[in-house]
């Protein structure tokens, strides 16, 4: 799925940026890497969307996040038998 698509609320691994190199580069240097977990925070009405990525807000326009290829992010939760 791509982050477009993504739902409010919801967090995310990033699994490929499939953008312009000059736009991937300036992502990356960002802290979007494959792997990386983003949380999706709101949507605007025109597509943009605010993420929370490493601790930092970003908003990303329609084009861009409809061309990163994201994963529902499962987090692992401990056992308390296995503290």
């Amino acid at each position: 799925m791509t982050l477009y698509e993504a739902q409010k609320g919801n967090s995310y691994c990033i699994k490929g940026l499939y953008v312009e190199p000059a736009i991937t580069r300036r992502l990356e240097a960002l802290g979007l890497n494959d792997g990386t977990i983003i949380n999706v925070l709101n949507r605007k009405k025109h597509g943009a969307l605010i993420v929370r990525v490493r601790g930092t807000r970003l908003a990303l326009g329609k084009h861009i996040s409809s061309n990163i290829e994201i994963s529902e992010y499962q987090e692992e939760t401990v056992d308390e038998h296995e503290k």
